[in-house]
């Protein structure tokens, strides 16, 4: 009998095991290997796309299992958390920020062509937005698509772009009108488009296993027919997108706690001080509250914001609020971890270690937490 207290089905249920056994038997095995190398196999995308993951959420019309279940993707979202790497996650995760826009205001032509190869996992999708002269404030990006006739002749630079190196299609972020956001239009670049370069991949301090990477454009005519949806709308459909981004990013946050919490739980029962274990010390005992408390009440408002989602609504504020709050949890959690293990807390071979550098992104991507700060303001009529 299902808990009425739950907002997880049976389905969900289902899905978590699908993702327990993908994580299991394909990840947990090699995933320090590939933190130290910094990259996971492009195979793994296809494994995943074979198992039914990458199309959680999408239509089933190209290949997905259906709109509508936001709570499918955080059963997902919690259960590959367990890979313990989060630069894995936003590896195999860039394709929820590079296709919505795709799915929901491309042409029909452009999402038969690209939706399913991505989401059967044989062609990668990333998302290029974020610019060198600025990165929250995406009403100021420079780079421009000129119509000219049948194309858009496309100059100008990205950075920090999630698996930017291995991509095959690009959701770009460009200006076809003039300044702020009312000028901005979305365009799919495809990655042998005369005129595109991916630059160099950057080295970053966490989430290590994927790939980050500058891209350039000059002189790249792209064809009209790949603009996503009308012209100078841009920035809506990003608008809209950055919700489903910052859910994600919440559940990211406290799952990197949970695990910090369950890593610390089972140290400190071996691990021993002065004749006894260390968590027979109170400061740690409360120490161990302390994040549990913290973790317990991110989840629970980050499902909060989810039901939201999921009864149709835009809860703009209070998705914005639970990023910020789960990811500042992560960021004390996996402190607390690292202090708790000691010299070993900083070691490569520890998972705590790998979670607090992981940890730290997630206060930046998807909208600082100053920007959050600025749309709730917004939001309380500040």
């Amino acid at each position: 009998m299902s808990d009425p207290l739950s907002y997880f089905n049976e389905t969900h249920q289902l899905v978590r095991q699908t993702v327990q056994q993908f994580v299991a038997r394909h990840v947990l095995p090699f995933v320090a290997d590939w933190e130290e190398q910094e990259s996971f196999p492009v195979a793994l995308y296809q494994t995943a796309g074979q198992a039914g993951l990458l199309g959680i959420g999408y239509p089933e019309a190209l290949g997905g299992t259906g709109e509508g279940d936001v709570f499918m993707k955080v059963a997902f979202t919690e259960e590959i958390m367990r890979s313990t790497s989060g630069g894995l996650v936003a590896g195999l995760g860039s394709i929820d920020i590079a296709l919505p826009p795709v799915v929901n205001w491309a042409t029909t032509e452009l999402k038969e062509r690209v939706v399913p190869e991505v989401i059967a996992g044989n062609k990668i999708a990333a998302l290029a937005i974020t610019e060198p002269s600025g990165g929250s404030d995406v009403a100021s990006l420079k780079t421009r698509a000129v119509r000219e006739g049948e194309y858009y002749r496309v100059n100008g630079s990205k950075t920090f772009i999630t698996s930017g190196v291995r991509a095959d299609y690009y959701t770009v972020a460009v200006r076809t009108g003039g300044e702020g956001h009312q000028g901005i239009s979305l365009l799919l670049i495809e990655k042998d488009t005369p005129g595109f370069q991916v630059g160099r991949r950057l080295k970053k301090t966490g989430w290590r296993c994927s790939d980050t990477a500058e891209l350039f454009f000059d002189d790249c005519r792209v064809p009209v027919d790949n603009l996503i949806g009308a012209e100078n709308t841009g920035f809506g459909c990003i608008m809209s997108n950055f919700l489903n981004e910052r859910l994600m990013l919440a559940i990211m946050g406290y799952m990197t706690a949970q695990i910090a919490l369950e890593e610390s739980l089972a140290y400190i029962k071996q691990r021993e001080a002065f004749g006894r274990p260390i968590g027979k010390f109170q400061v740690n005992r409360h120490k161990l509250v302390d994040m549990a408390t913290d973790i317990d009440i991110a989840r629970e408002y980050t499902y909060r914001a989810a039901a939201m989602m999921q009864a149709g609504q835009s809860p703009i504020k209070q998705v914005a609020m639970a990023k910020n709050f789960a990811t500042g949890v992560a960021e004390r959690v996996t402190y607390q971890a690292v202090q708790l293990f000691g010299g070993m807390g900083y070691m490569r071979e520890s998972v705590v270690e790998r979670l607090s550098r992981d940890a730290r992104i997630l206060a930046i991507g998807g909208g600082t937490t100053e920007i959050m700060k600025e749309m709730i303001a917004k939001q309380m009529g500040l």
